[in-house]
């Protein structure tokens, strides 16, 4: 009997450790769309500074549609910060920020970093017997890019 109820529990261990390798194959395609998205948006980040809001939110479109982004949607983020450590997320009409001083402005000069994260939630799920289990992990990428614009507003510090 003994013999036969450790049988039974190396089985389910065993298909439990088989469901979560599954899901971790699932996880590493979701984690490099997270990091090929935190790159392409340090791209754009690198040429104007900043991140243009229409570019911020097509880039929040296009992970809230992707498969598995989409289940926990709304757990996802997207921050950009200038070396000020302020929100380098700004309007598409740069004219907007003619009257404004150098601080409240989102960009800063040529050769100043701005560091671009992405965050979301990866659902790590089981389900045994009809109930599932879930539990949340908080994944994030970041990359730190220098801004390559020369803004004729801004003045330019040598250093």
């Amino acid at each position: 009997m003994q013999g036969v109820a450790k049988a039974l529990l190396i089985t389910i261990i065993v298909s439990i450790c088989i469901m979560l390798f599954t899901n971790l194959v699932f996880f590493f395609p979701w984690y490099m769309t997270l990091v090929v998205e935190t790159f392409n948006m340090s791209q754009i980040a690198a040429s104007d500074n900043y991140i243009k809001q229409s570019y911020y939110d097509d880039a929040m479109e296009r992970l809230s549609a992707r498969p598995i982004f989409r289940e926990k949607a709304e757990k996802i983020e997207i921050i950009v910060t200038n070396d000020s450590g302020g929100r380098a997320v700004g309007s598409d009409d740069e004219s907007y920020y003619e009257g404004l001083s150098e601080n409240q402005k989102p960009y800063r000069q040529r050769g100043k970093p701005v560091t671009v994260e992405i965050r979301a939630v990866y659902p790590l799920s089981i389900t045994l017997w009809g109930k599932e289990y879930e539990r949340e992990l908080p994944v994030s990428f970041s990359i730190t890019t220098t801004g390559l614009k020369h803004y004729k507003d801004l003045d330019y510090y040598f250093e």
